[in-house]
């Protein structure tokens, strides 16, 4: 065995080599670290990639920690981190992970970096594609959806590269409106041509303590699994950090708690276990203990690595269907408040009308130039304020109907800058109409701009022959010779079944959802839920009343710490209630 050179050449040498270029440092490093040792299989492999490693991020070492060289794009609203050459002809599995900020994910995506490169730990190194900086616990400093790709490793550990999808600041103190910005990116990059149209697996990130889902993780996992089809439920794995391999009792526990639908092997969700101590400097007190959470991830990684091998990918389709029948719910739904609004205050001018015709009837035969005072619905246009996140998440507007005179999208509208482009858009039949609407009108009778139609009411005050120009302005010539009182009993039956029709159509979406979604009762829906209930009450539809109960019940067993999380839907709930 070859001598070490003395402790102050040694450190000469080290200051020396910190100096060279990329490539050459790292190669002289590993020299160095090991001088007189048997050439490892690691080293050998990782030397044919020099070309992708950068400076030394610092670390002394061991393990040495090296930052792969990467290239970043910017594609439609997403960030797009890149390591390699990407080779059409060799397989590629795609990974969705989606967890707290805390939990460890950054540290899980560099550790399958480094088992794709066939890093051991008797090399002594450790490199990465995320930068690990120091976060707050409960905010998150990067806005994007960012994709990792990884190319140029197949076949040192895996016959496969990499494309990771990392949700970074998804459930954070920024809010809900954070939350819609990652959901809209999500689904734009499930429908871009250049995104992602199948996901092999979905990873729900938790630490191995975890005994209960926090209030936000839950309402993480709760949103995250609404966004996807029922196709993709054996794609769900849990990936516990933090662990010691020991198996995860409590984090069973805490998944099985929130009703978390995942893959399961025996009844149990299939589960992959990791520790987050790898690039942990390797002193003499602590390289036991941490030699063996290396090992507790290595066997996780080789798990997981067979799971991916043998997993069917799911495609995308279902979920962006899911995506989008979920918003035209919540805009459907919204517009649905709109016009029952607007119904009930047309319904309340007409009953008042009718009541004060009846009152002055015969000071109105005597005198034409008799008026009667009312409260007028009408509608009118208004500016919208809209938050800092339009200037990162797209054109925050409202996609509204010029002819129905609605608001067919708001809030909500970030991605699309046209009309024609909005989620509640549907093409058939070579026209693209709008799905909300009353009249369900084409996209070019929409207009996007940061206007909503707002229902008032006013004072007026009119004589019976005013009034009958008024009611009678678009009847037919037989509705024309009809009585005032008759015609105002005409409006307001079509205002009743106009309002029973929309109803249907909003129960109609929830069916739809309920039907393809892997998780119909999440939080993005039970906020409307309760309205709906209660105007199919009124309306004595009682079946459809159940059907509606049964979802509401099974959203309050799922997803309690999702709305604990959010205590401004909390607010709205506990007030439609009242």
């Amino acid at each position: 065995m070859a001598m070490r050179p003395p402790p102050t050449l040694r450190i000469y040498i080290l200051s020396l080599l910190r100096h060279l270029s990329d490539g050459l440092g790292f190669l002289f490093h590993l020299l160095l670290m090991r001088w007189g040792r048997k050439p490892l299989r690691t080293s050998d492999s990782s030397l044919k990639h020099t070309d992708i490693i950068t400076n030394s991020v610092g670390n002394p070492g061991p393990p040495a920690v090296y930052q792969l060289k990467s290239k970043k794009e910017k594609f439609g609203t997403l960030t797009r981190i890149t390591v390699g050459e990407k080779n059409p002809n060799t397989i590629n599995k795609t990974i969705l992970l989606v967890g707290e900020t805390g939990t460890g994910k950054s540290t899980l995506i560099n550790a399958l970096i480094n088992y794709s490169m066939r890093v051991k730990w008797e090399d002594e190194v450790w490199f990465q594609i995320v930068e690990e900086k120091e976060k707050s616990q409960t905010k998150s400093q990067t806005e994007d959806v960012i994709v990792y790709e990884i190319f140029g490793f197949e076949d040192e550990t895996v016959p496969y590269s990499l494309t990771i999808i990392d949700t970074p600041g998804y459930g954070d103190t920024r809010g809900i409106e954070h939350d819609e910005i990652v959901r809209e990116r999500l689904l734009d990059l499930f429908r871009s041509n250049d995104g992602v149209q199948e996901v092999h697996a979905v990873g729900l990130v938790m630490k191995a303590s975890e005994n209960r889902l926090s209030d936000r993780l839950g309402y993480i996992f709760n949103s995250v699994t609404s966004l996807f089809g029922k196709n993709l439920e054996k794609n769900i794995v849990a990936l516990i950090t933090h662990s010691d391999g020991v198996t995860p009792e409590n984090a069973f526990e805490a998944l099985e708690d929130a009703k978390i639908k995942c893959a399961k092997d025996k009844n149990e969700p299939v589960y992959f276990m990791f520790n987050n101590q790898q690039k942990k400097q390797r002193t003499k007190k602590d390289k036991k203990g941490l030699e063996m959470a290396w090992r507790v991830s290595e066997e996780g990684m080789s798990e997981f690595a067979n799971f991916l091998v043998n997993i069917t990918p799911q495609k995308l389709m279902t979920t962006v269907d899911v995506l989008k029948e979920r918003e035209r719910l919540i805009a459907c739904i919204q517009n649905l408040q709109d016009r029952i609004e607007h119904i009930e205050l047309k319904q309340a001018e007409i009953t008042q009308i009718k009541d004060e015709l009846k009152k002055h009837e015969e000071e109105m035969k005597t005198n034409k130039n008799f008026t009667i005072k009312f409260n007028e619905a009408y509608k009118v246009k208004e500016d919208i304020e809209v938050g800092w996140w339009c200037l990162i998440g797209g054109y925050e507007a409202a996609v509204s109907c010029s002819k129905c005179e609605e608001n067919c999208h708001y809030p909500g509208c970030t991605l699309a800058w046209f009309p024609k482009h909005c989620e509640v858009m549907k093409k058939e039949k070579g026209t693209t109409c709008c799905t909300v609407c009353a009249n369900k009108c084409p996209a070019s009778d929409h207009v996007k701009e940061r206007k909503i139609y707002v229902t008032k009411t006013r004072p007026v005050e009119m004589t019976k022959d005013e009034m009958k120009n008024k009611y009678e302005e678009n009847k037919t010539e037989s509705d024309k010779k009809s009585s005032l009182l008759e015609n105002l009993e005409k409006d307001m039956n079509r205002l009743t079944a106009e309002k029973s029709q929309w109803l249907d159509e909003s129960y109609q979406h929830v069916v739809n959802l309920q039907q393809i979604a892997l998780n119909d009762s999440s939080l993005s829906t039970v906020i409307h839920l309760d309205l709906l209930i209660k105007k199919m009450r009124e309306k004595g539809d009682t079946g459809k009343v159940q059907k509606l109960e049964e979802m509401r019940s099974r959203v309050d067993e799922g997803t309690t710490a999702a709305l604990q999380y959010l205590p401004a839907a909390m607010k709205k709930i506990r007030k439609r209630k009242n």
